[in-house]
């Protein structure tokens, strides 16, 4: 069957996991996008929640920082936020370390990678949480509170798991938003998919081979991810009125 289609198609026999084949390569890529991908998805969930908790139960000055925060994050292109982040950011990192004596820091390209789409996930992730927690019952705070519980205890036991339903759709976007996000790291550099799609056709010039290849690998992430977030959604539906099962 193979032997077939690389008959009709022998610019396949360049996806070979084996030089000269460059299919090696491309997984290579793929894995590094969802390890920088799982990292700042991640890093944003948390950066999310606390950013929610903080603009709905924190003082005015802490609501002011973070609403200047989730606002100019929103606003600005990724890509000029990657840029900005990556360079002038680890820049004047540098120059504080030098004038107090300390050495210079050199980020890996995954640390960087996974801080970089993190913070801009924190932003989107902020709002995505805040508006899962509005969504939770009053009476649902207001029983809990009557009963004495601290409000640590009341954030884990009841806030956040009622609200875990109402934010699944939205996280859920937000993961694949950074699968695709880590494209751009490829103007720092970094050795994702895209990066590697490109090498390797620009080497070889069978771009829609490549990127053909590329794309179904995307769309692969993207299927199963859907998959995976409608079973973990239906989990943390069960019991709710409502409730269907899920949508995997």
């Amino acid at each position: 069957m193979f032997d077939a289609l690389l008959e009709l198609f022998p610019t396949l026999a360049l996806l070979a996991p084996e030089p000269p084949g460059w299919g090696g390569n491309l997984l290579r890529g793929l894995v590094n996008s969802l390890q920088i991908a799982l990292g700042a998805f991640g890093l944003g969930v948390l950066i999310g929640t606390l950013g929610a908790f903080g603009k709905l139960y924190g003082g005015p000055v802490l609501r002011d920082l973070l609403a200047v925060y989730t606002t100019v994050v929103r606003a600005v292109p990724e890509l000029v936020l990657i840029l900005i982040l990556y360079y002038a950011l680890t820049d004047a990192v540098n120059q504080v370390l030098v004038g107090m004596g300390y050495p210079r820091i050199v980020l890996s390209g995954v640390a960087a990678g996974i801080g970089v789409l993190g913070v801009v996930q924190g932003a989107y992730a902020t709002e995505v949480i805040r508006g899962a927690i509005l969504s939770v019952p009053a009476g649902q705070i207001e029983a809990a509170r009557a009963f004495g519980m601290p409000p640590l205890k009341l954030a884990l036991r009841i806030t956040l798991p009622l609200a875990l339903a109402g934010a699944i759709p939205g996280l859920a976007n937000l993961w694949l938003i950074a699968t695709k996000d880590t494209a751009l790291l490829a103007v720092v550099g970094f050795a994702e998919l895209t990066l590697e799609t490109r090498q390797a056709a620009g080497s070889t010039r069978a771009y829609f081979t490549f990127f053909l290849a590329a794309g179904l690998l995307y769309l692969l992430v993207t299927l199963v991810s859907g998959w995976l977030f409608g079973r973990i959604e239906a989990r943390a539906r069960r019991g709710q009125p409502g409730a269907t099962g899920g949508r995997g």
